[in-house]
């Protein structure tokens, strides 16, 4: 199979993964597209580079969530940017009472305003990733993981107490 071939259906196999990193870095719709070809323009560029050291996945989150960290500097910088932390995207499920929307969008207000290194373990967390899959991912040792996650659960629970 052609390295193409390859690579085209590891993106397509994936791609709920990439959009979901890409989601948490951008504000709107055409911010987060834009990043998600930079996110795969960035894969590409660096698939010879993989060496199946780690899962496919491990290096493909790490390649995302550098690339997203970047991108969300790069952004930052530009003087026309205007913030839209307070802009949140939430599913709305026909059974699921306002009380729930209402946490849900506290939590994801809560969320955005954390810096890129704590959003990020948090993201993997909610992934269900390991603390050992974290650490390999964002180059932390494992028990680090592991108090920084204690830590930021503790901030936003008093975070969304205050609130």
């Amino acid at each position: 199979m052609h390295k193409e071939s390859v690579f085209t259906n590891l993106i397509r196999e994936h791609q709920g993964l990439l959009y979901k990193v890409t989601s948490i870095y951008t504000d709107n719709k055409q911010d987060q597209e834009d990043l998600f070809q930079e996110v795969v323009y960035q894969l590409w560029k660096y698939f010879d580079s993989f060496r199946n050291e780690s899962k496919i996945t491990t290096w493909m989150y790490r390649v995302a969530m550098n690339t997203a960290i970047s991108h969300l500097k790069k952004v930052k910088r530009r003087p026309d940017s205007a913030s839209t932390a307070d802009m949140v995207v939430t599913i709305i499920e026909p059974d699921v009472d306002e009380e729930y929307e209402v946490r849900l969008r506290l939590l994801y207000t809560h969320l955005k305003q954390l810096n890129h290194l704590d959003k990020t373990l948090i993201f993997l967390l909610l992934e269900d990733k390991s603390y050992k899959e974290i650490a390999e991912i964002t180059g932390l040792k494992a028990s680090n993981v592991g108090t920084r996650i204690s830590r930021i659960k503790q901030k936003l629970k008093t975070n969304m107490i205050k609130s």
